[in-house]
C-alpha cells in the first residue's frame, strides 16, 4: 500500500513525496481513511509509529475548503508540551507546502503579543498547550465556537501532567457537533472515561499492544554500583564506535545539568534540555542536536517527551524511570520510522522494583549485561579543567614534589639533641594540692609598689643600641641575654 491508496489529494501526495515518504506506517494506513470520513477516532499506538502524520495529513485535506475568521480557529490540536506542539507545527509546514492554510502556535515561553496578533488574522489550525490556551481564552482573545475538529494528542501524558480537567473544560466550550480524534500510547481508566464522555461512536485503531516496546529496539540493563560507577560505565558505553547520536534521560533536572557538565569536561559534544530552561533555549539546543553540532542530548522526561528526531542511534537511561510508561516513551526516541536502535538502562540495587514493573508492562525480560568492561579512569582522557589530585592537610604538604638537590647543594642538617632516657630524668615538682593552700583571706596583702604584670616593662629598661652601631663590644641591657640580632634592628632616617 502507498499514500495514493488512502484517498489523499494530489497536492498533499506531492508534499509527502517531496518529504521522502512513499509507504504509510500501520497507524497511518488505518487512521487516515477514517479521519477523511469525518469519524471520531481513538488511536492507540506507541511513539515512533508515525501517528502525528496520521492526523496532520487528513486535516490538511479537510481544511483545504473553507475560510478562517478572526479569533475563531477552525481546528484545534492539544499537545502536552511545548516541544510536541512545535513538532506538530513543523509537520503542518512540511506537508501543507502546497496549501494556503494559516496556523498559530500557542505555547508558553513565547511572546503572547505575537500569538494574539496571529489569532486576530484568523487561523485554520491552532496548535496549543492547555495552559496557554486557557490563559488566552480567559483574556477573551480567542473563541472556540467555530472549531469543527479537535485532536487530543498524547492523552496519557496529559493525564500524567494533570491536564485532564483543563481538557474537559476546553471540550465544553467547543461545538457539540465536531470531529474528535484522541491519540494515546496507553489507555488507562481516566482516558477511557474521557473518550466515553466527549467522543461519539469512535472507531478504535490499535496497531500494537498497549505499552509494548518497539521490536526494532535492542534493550539492555546495565547493573552498576554507585553514582560514580554509573558515570564511568556510561562513558564506556558512549565510547562505542556504533554510538553516532544519543539521548540520555535523567529523572531530575539537577542530574541533567551535572551530567552534561561532566560529559563536557571529558570533551563530549553534549547539550541539555530540561524544564527550567526558557523555551527559546530548549529550541536552540534541539536545533543544535538536529544539525549535528552536538551528538549527545541529556534530557529530562518533561522536556523530551514525544520528541521526533531522526537518526538517534542510542538511548541511555542514566536513571531508571520511576513510571513504566516513561520507559516506553524514552526508548521510543530511537528505532523510529522502521530504523533500528539500542537502549541501555543503568540500574542499581534500589531499581529492582521499577525494572520489574517495566518488564511486566512490556511483557518481556530485558537482557542484563555482565560486569562492566569500562576502561579504567587512568586510561580515559582527563577533563581539561580538572587539576591533578592532591592529598589533604598534612598529607598534601608531604605529597608536594620538591626538586632533588645534590650533596653539595643540600643544606647542612642540625645534629639531633641527645635526650636522657625517661627513667633518668628528674621528677617534676609535685603540685601543691588545693586543700593545703592558705585561704584567700589569710594570704599576705599584695605589694602595690611592685610592677603589675600588665604594665609595660620596656619603659623601665635602658635604651638598647643597635649591634651594628656599637659593634661587637655592645653591652647587655639586662633584659636581653645577648647582643641584638641585626634583623631585629630598626634604622631611623633623619
Amino acid at each position: 500500500m502507498n499514500f495514493a491508496d488512502l484517498g489523499l489529494s494530489p497536492e498533499l501526495l506531492k508534499a509527502v513525496n517531496d518529504a521522502g515518504y512513499t509507504e504509510p506506517t500501520a497507524i497511518q494506513a488505518a487512521a487516515i481513511p477514517s479521519v477523511l470520513m469525518m469519524r471520531d477516532m481513538i488511536g492507540i499506538a506507541q511513539t515512533g509509529t508515525g501517528k502525528t502524520a496520521s492526523f496532520v495529513l487528513p486535516m490538511i485535506d479537510i481544511l483545504a475548503q473553507g475560510r478562517s475568521r478572526a479569533r475563531m480557529p477552525r481546528s484545534l490540536i492539544l499537545e502536552p508540551t511545548r516541544e510536541l506542539a512545535a513538532q506538530v507545527a513543523e509537520n503542518f509546514v512540511k506537508y501543507g507546502a502546497n496549501h494556503k492554510l494559516s496556523m498559530a502556535l500557542l505555547i508558553g515561553g513565547v511572546s503572547m503579543g505575537d500569538q494574539t496578533a496571529a489569532l486576530e488574522k484568523g487561523v485554520d489550525v491552532l496548535i496549543a498547550t492547555p495552559g496557554r490556551l486557557m490563559d488566552l481564552f480567559g483574556r477573551g482573545k480567542i473563541l472556540l465556537t467555530g472549531c469543527s475538529l479537535l485532536v487530543i494528542d498524547e492523552a496519557d501524558r496529559m493525564l500524567d501532567m494533570g491536564f485532564i480537567p483543563d481538557i474537559e473544560e476546553i471540550c465544553t466550550k467547543l461545538p457539540k457537533t465536531r470531529q474528535t480524534l484522541l491519540f494515546s500510547a496507553t489507555m488507562p481508566a481516566p482516558i477511557k472515561r474521557l473518550a466515553d464522555k466527549f467522543l461519539t461512536n469512535p472507531k478504535t485503531i490499535e496497531v500494537s499492544r498497549p505499552a509494548s516496546s518497539n521490536l526494532n529496539i535492542t534493550q539492555y540493563l546495565v547493573p552498576v554500583d554507585g553514582q560514580r560507577a554509573k558515570q564511568t560505565r556510561l562513558r564506556a558505553l558512549l565510547a562505542q564506535p556504533e554510538v553516532e547520536s544519543a539521548i540520555i534521560f535523567c529523572n531530575r533536572k539537577t542530574t541533567v545539568r551535572d551530567l552534561n557538565k561532566s560529559l563536557k569536561q571529558y570533551r563530549y559534544r553534549s547539550g541539555e534540555i530540561h524544564g527550567d530552561m526558557e523555551q527559546s533555549e530548549r529550541i536552540a539546543e534541539l536545533d543544535r542536536f538536529k544539525a549535528g553540532e552536538i551528538n549527545i542530548l541529556v534530557a529530562s522526561d518533561v522536556a523530551a517527551r514525544g520528541l521526533d528526531i531522526k537518526g538517534v542511534s542510542h538511548v541511555f537511561n542514566f536513571d531508571a524511570p520511576w513510571h513504566p510508561d516513561d520507559y516506553v516513551h524514552r526508548i521510543g526516541r530511537t528505532g523510529r520510522a522502521g530504523a533500528t536502535g539500542v537502549a541501555y538502562t543503568l540500574i542499581a540495587a534500589e531499581d529492582a522494583e521499577n525494572i520489574a514493573n517495566i518488564e511486566k508492562l512490556t511483557g518481556q525480560t530485558i537482557e542484563r549485561l555482565g560486569a562492566a568492561a569500562a576502561p579504567s579512569e587512568a586510561r580515559e582522557e582527563a577533563p581539561a579543567e580538572r587539576a591533578p589530585r592532591r592529598g589533604r592537610g598534612r598529607a598534601a604538604a608531604n605529597s608536594v614534589e620538591a626538586p632533588e638537590l645534590s650533596t653539595e647543594e643540600a643544606p647542612p642538617q642540625a645534629e639531633p639533641v641527645a635526650r636522657a632516657p625517661r627513667e633518668a630524668r628528674p621528677p617534676r615538682e609535685a603540685r601543691v594540692p588545693r586543700e593545703t593552700r592558705a585561704p584567700r583571706e589569710a594570704r599576705p596583702p599584695r605589694d602595690t609598689d611592685a610592677p603589675r604584670r600588665d604594665e609595660p616593662r620596656r619603659d623601665e629598661r635602658p635604651y638598647r643600641r643597635d649591634e651594628r652601631a656599637d659593634g661587637p663590644e655592645a653591652k647587655d641591657d639586662g633584659g636581653w641575654n645577648g647582643p641584638i640580632p641585626g634583623f631585629l634592628s630598626a634604622t631611623i632616617l633623619g
